[in-house]
């Protein structure tokens, strides 16, 4: 049997109208802590594992990112498991990401941190990245 490709559930990306909304109802009335953001998402913490539920308010998909070792070999290994690779890996802040689709045309959002986690100043403005 091969190694687990995928490592871990990174974010779950939620749709909301505006931020300021969605950090009201998740932060203050959810008690999810926030941990970093930016003008177009936020960041926030589950408390029993590094999991996050990312509120964005642009794209209105629900998304499901899973954390993976390097989005390069993982798009090369899920073709061959029989999935698809519908966007070729690309940069984003952290790292690599590739989106793909498993036989039955689920969606996967694959990413890897080989840039490094997001380093945030004492409001959670993210600032640039840590060195990893």
């Amino acid at each position: 049997m091969p190694a687990p490709l995928i490592q871990k559930v990174d974010c779950i990306r939620l749709y909301v109208t505006d931020l300021k909304s969605g950090l009201a109802f998740y932060r203050d009335q959810l008690g999810l802590a926030l941990i970093w953001r930016t003008e177009q998402a936020v960041g926030l913490r589950l408390p029993d594992d590094e999991t996050e539920i990312v509120l964005h308010a642009e794209r209105q998909v629900p998304e499901i990112d899973l954390k993976v070792e390097r989005a390069e070999e993982t798009a090369t290994r899920f073709e061959k498991a029989g999935g698809k690779v519908v966007v070729p890996p690309f940069d984003i802040q952290i790292g690599r990401c590739v989106v793909v689709h498993d036989p039955w045309g689920n969606e996967l959002v694959l990413l890897d941190s080989t840039k490094g986690w997001l380093e945030t100043d004492t409001e959670g403005n993210v600032i640039g990245n840590k060195p990893l």
